[in-house]
C-alpha cells in the first residue's frame, strides 16, 4: 500500500508533464493551396471536391438574402499544442453547390501556415 502511495504522485506528475507537450488535432488536414489551384466557380462538381477530400466533415444548406439556397460542405482542420494550443495551424473551407451539384461560391480561412 505504501508503494502505491508513493507511485501515484509521480505518475500524476508525469501524466501532466506529458498532457503540456501533447499536440491535439481535430478535423482532416487538406492542402487549401491545391484547392485554390484547381477550383473552378461554374465548373467543378461535387463529385470532384469529394475525389480531392474525401466526404465532408459537416454538410448543410446556406440561405442568401436574394432567397437562393445552395448545399453547403465544410471541411477543417486545427491543430496545436496543448495547454495554450501555441503554433496552431487551422484551416476551414466552406463550399456552396447549387442544385446541379456545380460549386457556386468557397470561403477559406487559414492561419498558421
Amino acid at each position: 500500500m505504501k508503494t502505491i502511495l508513493r507511485i501515484t504522485p509521480v505518475l500524476v506528475f508525469a501524466l501532466l508533464l506529458s498532457a503540456c507537450s501533447t499536440t491535439i488535432q481535430v478535423g482532416n488536414d487538406f492542402d487549401a493551396a491545391a484547392f485554390t489551384n484547381k477550383i473552378e466557380r461554374g465548373i467543378t462538381t461535387r463529385d470532384q471536391v469529394r475525389s480531392w477530400f474525401g466526404s465532408p466533415t459537416n454538410t448543410g444548406v446556406s440561405m442568401e438574402t436574394d432567397g437562393r439556397s445552395f448545399d453547403e460542405w465544410t471541411y477543417y482542420f486545427a491543430a496545436g499544442r496543448l495547454p495554450n494550443m501555441s503554433n496552431p495551424n487551422m484551416k476551414l473551407l466552406q463550399i456552396k453547390f447549387d442544385r446541379q451539384g456545380v460549386v457556386q461560391g468557397y470561403n477559406l480561412s487559414t492561419s498558421g501556415q
